[in-house]
């Protein structure tokens, strides 16, 4: 885990992590969050995967978006996309169900092979979080993973981590009456965001946390915004491009 070992000596609260620390802790872990899965056997996937390589192959990538079934559910919204990420040659690589293993995987089989993209946004882990199979030490692990290969592979792109975003709980979301307050999974990914937000260098890679956006005035995470209080309505994708277009201008624009 990432406040383990030589991190440790400093604390959680300490100073920005770097790859170098990273790469040291990567080597002694036994978390699998940070070894690299295929879901090839599942033949959308298998498909999905094969098209983003096939895309990337042509180049010409100047953003690239990766994460699980919430940055895959772009694809949905078209207008939405083009309002937001129009403006350059943008990639999606989100698939539904992705841990960061599997992202650590697809990284690792063409999906930024032989591209140089001015930016990349990554918002992944909340598929880590459900049951106790991974803490939030092991989530913030499997995303420092990602963020270090990204750094070494793509040495002249700039990288935004975004926050993983709030959710329900299983209860929450089985309700369909309920919205979603603070609960045990929320706050796992919350102590991983905290501890995620450390390997902003604010040189290569920045760290934004945009989740005030989904939520209303006293915190709640309400159903018009994420309908089964995980994935986003078109009101919440719009949040979303709304909160981040900002920073992704100022990036490319450099």
């Amino acid at each position: 885990m990432l406040c383990g070992i030589a991190i440790l000596a400093a604390g959680c609260g300490g100073p920005k992590w770097t790859c170098r620390q990273v790469s040291e802790q990567l080597a002694v872990s036994e978390n699998t969050a940070i070894r690299p899965v295929s879901r090839l056997a599942l033949n959308w996937w298998a498909e999905r995967h094969n098209a983003v390589n096939a895309r990337v192959q042509q180049g010409n990538v100047d953003l690239l978006l990766i994460g699980d079934s919430i940055t895959h559910g772009w694809d949905e919204h078209p207008q939405l996309w083009d309002a937001y990420f129009g403006y350059w040659n943008t990639v999606n690589a989100g698939f539904s169900g992705d841990r960061t293993q599997h992202v650590l995987w697809r990284l690792e089989n063409g999906n930024i092979e032989g591209i140089s993209p001015r930016v990349a946004m990554i918002m992944i882990g909340t598929n880590n979080s459900n049951g106790n199979e991974y803490t939030a030490e092991e989530i913030a692990e499997g995303v420092a993973a990602i963020v270090c290969k990204l750094k070494t592979q793509l040495p002249q792109t700039k990288i935004v981590i975004l926050s993983i975003f709030p959710r329900g709980s299983k209860e929450q979301r089985d309700n369909p009456s309920a919205d979603a307050v603070m609960n045990p999974q929320w706050a796992k990914n919350d102590k991983a965001n905290q501890l995620i937000s450390r390997l902003a260098d604010d040189n290569r890679v920045f760290y934004l946390n945009i989740n005030n956006v989904f939520l209303d005035d006293q915190g709640v995470l309400r159903r018009e915004i994420m309908p089964d209080l995980l994935h986003l309505s078109p009101a919440g994708y719009a949040r979303w491009g709304q909160a981040v277009l900002p920073t992704l201008e100022k990036l490319m624009a450099k």
